[in-house]
């Protein structure tokens, strides 16, 4: 049950979490940005390729969606069971395990057939969904006085690697000489020094084992029934939408301005103009968040520029795909942000952010995942981008009514 923050119990008998000090913070900070570099640039990477990869393997728009779609899918499906993983094996072990497995899925995507095309997307969205679910806690825990402020930073990182992957997916395939294949697969790269970075972490927890049990143990005020809460459902609701709108223009918005007659190359350019800009709202947004009590305002604020970006985008598509990108960028970036801040600023505990962080981005992403194959679906359906870029401005709206109630100043 969500209560103010006046009515919360004191706490006597099982205080909140300290920072356990596992490793010096500049060497966790790299390791954090490390890692959050990692979580979104093989998805990103693949929006420009996936013309190429239709072809190569003769697949159906709504088929081509599925590559974006079944990550997402599985980054729901995987998102419950991540803090059973880091009560058992601890935060750092699981993250290392997740950043290796993402190196994996990375490279299986790459190999001959279609059916590795799929696996290696079941495979990223299942390790992307264990880090979706980790970070948060970790910050909770390890910067409990600026949580707000971190998680700007490293939602920020996610979304420069991304940028990165979606700028140089198509150079890349020409340095290469390799095809998409090549350009996609250099990304396990990024994974492994990843892994490398975050490795001192997991070596000093074994020295701490005491220290990071008491810290996966559940503490502070219990927050069971988070499934039956409201706030959390509207928090999870807020998140989901927003992924889908993301995740949906991540899979078409270039092949949206190229059917529309836009060169691909510049198509490509203003979907990576998109994901740059992003990086402004998500680091700005969390930031904003953290000093106001309520977020109600902020919430709808960014629904709003959703449904600007996706009208001009609908109205004016290669004329206007400048003004929409930005407008994109800014308003999905800070939506990714804001939603990854009400997990933290909603909970009062790492044990508490962990199992709003599970049921959020398991709704959210199983949400999201609608996305891109029925956006592609519809476009096969009806033979125009018209009719799944309506609809995602009436699911804009839905998300305001929800970040309205998930921006209430109350705890889980």
């Amino acid at each position: 049950m969500a209560v103010t923050r006046a009515q919360q119990p004191v706490v006597t008998t099982s205080p909140l979490p300290v920072r356990t000090r596992l490793a010096h913070p500049a060497l966790l900070l790299t390791g954090i940005l490390l890692v959050a570099l990692n979580m979104r640039a093989c998805l990103a990477a693949i929006s420009p390729m996936v013309g190429e990869i239709q072809r190569t393997f003769g697949l159906s728009a709504t088929a081509s969606g599925l590559i974006t779609t079944v990550p997402v899918l599985f980054q729901g499906v995987g998102a419950p069971l991540t803090p059973r993983l880091t009560r058992r094996f601890g935060t750092e072990r699981v993250v290392l395990g997740a950043v290796l497995v993402l190196g994996a899925g990375v490279l299986l995507r790459v190999l001959p057939s279609v059916a590795a095309l799929y696996a290696g997307c079941v495979v990223i969205g299942v390790a992307i969904a264990v880090l979706n679910v980790s970070m948060p806690g970790l910050v909770k825990r390890e910067f409990p006085g600026r949580a707000a402020t971190m998680t700007g930073v490293y939602s920020t990182t996610m979304l420069v690697g991304a940028t990165l992957a979606a700028g140089s997916s198509v150079p890349l395939e020409h340095a290469l000489g390799g095809g998409w294949q090549a350009s996609l697969g250099a990304w396990s790269l990024l994974a492994l020094v990843a892994a490398v970075a975050w490795l001192p972490q997991v070596l000093r927890s074994r020295r701490e084992k005491a220290a990071v049990a008491a810290v996966a143990a559940p503490a502070g005020r219990p927050v069971e029934g988070v499934w039956r809460s409201p706030l959390a459902w509207q928090i999870s609701l807020f998140m989901g939408i927003s992924s889908l709108l993301v995740y949906t223009l991540v899979a078409w918005m270039p092949t949206i301005l190229a059917d529309h007659g836009m060169d691909r190359g510049e198509a490509g350019l203003v979907f990576a103009f998109s994901n740059l800009v992003q990086v402004a709202g998500a680091f700005l947004v969390p930031l904003i968040a953290g000093r106001m009590t309520r977020q109600r305002t902020l919430a709808v604020v960014m629904a709003a520029l959703n449904a600007v970006g996706i009208t001009v985008l609908l109205v004016s598509p290669v004329s206007g795909a400048w003004v929409s990108a930005t407008v994109l960028g800014i308003a999905q970036g800070g939506s990714l942000g804001l939603a990854l801040a009400f997990i933290v600023l909603r909970t009062d505990s790492a044990a508490g952010a962990a199992r709003l962080g599970g049921m959020s981005q398991a709704v959210g992403y199983l949400v999201a995942a609608a996305g891109p194959v029925g956006a592609g679906a519809l476009h096969q359906l009806t033979g125009d981008w018209n009719t799944p870029l309506v609809l995602m401005l009436v699911l804009a709206a839905v998300a305001a009514v929800a970040g309205w109630g998930a921006g209430r100043d109350r705890t889980l």
